[in-house]
């Protein structure tokens, strides 16, 4: 990971002299990360018994576990930490997608939350944490009237396609690519439609198509909720 205009100076809050530098720490971190080791004894065993990568991190010793552990927790900010899991989240999907061997499936989403504190736009929030539900209601009343006609035997579920709009329209100015790209992560389907794939089918639904598919679906969801 290159790090060369990485400004690491305002996430550092040790003041002196250290005996390791911010970049070695954080790609250290990264790679403690990538392999969602939970503490940092694995990361100290993995760098001992691999003296070349530590000449390629520049490591003259290998840090100790207590060393390392007060680094990430006293040593570098909140924002930094946040920024080692995205970037190694990152990393393990980019190989994943492009059918490179990974240590672990990567996370759905960053395991931190530290923000708690600080007000985020309401409506924007309330909307993403309540996807899994919005979902699961759409998939329950209005997938039943949709069809993309594709006839039997299709490896990927007619349903997963309207997972992945329901998917997208839940996430603004989300592209269908990258969207679909997210969405092999974060669905629990097998077999998800590529963005390419799912731009074909919904496109060749007609405005008649559609309107009489959400014509069904309101019927189907008024049917629903009187029983």
């Amino acid at each position: 990971m290159p790090l060369a205009y990485v400004q690491f100076d305002v996430h550092d809050r040790y003041a002196g002299s250290t005996s390791y530098e911010m970049e070695t720490l954080f790609r250290l971190f990264l790679l403690k990360e990538c392999h969602g080791w939970s503490h940092e004894t694995a990361l100290v065993e993995y760098l001992t018994k691999h003296p070349d990568l530590c000449d390629q991190l520049g490591l003259e010793s290998v840090p100790d576990q207590s060393t390392l552990w007060r680094s990430w927790h006293h040593r570098f900010t909140a924002e930094l930490q946040d920024t080692v899991e995205t970037a190694a989240r990152t990393i393990l999907i980019k190989a994943q997608n492009a059918g490179v061997t990974v240590p672990r499936k990567p996370d759905r989403q960053n395991r931190r939350h530290r923000d708690e504190n600080t007000e985020s736009d309401p409506s924007d929030q309330t909307l993403l944490e309540q996807a899994e539900a919005v979902t699961e209601q759409v998939s329950r009343v209005a997938f039943p009237a949709f069809s993309l006609n594709r006839g039997e035997g299709c490896e990927i579920h007619e349903n997963a396609y309207w997972d992945l709009q329901t998917y997208l329209g839940l996430r603004e100015t989300l592209a269908v690519n990258e969207g679909a790209r997210s969405f092999v992560h974060e669905s629990n389907r097998e077999r998800t439609p590529l963005g390419h794939a799912h731009r074909e089918h919904i496109r060749d639904l007609s405005i008649e198509q559609i309107r009489e598919m959400y014509r069904q679906a309101a019927v189907l969801n008024r049917h629903t909720a009187a029983r």
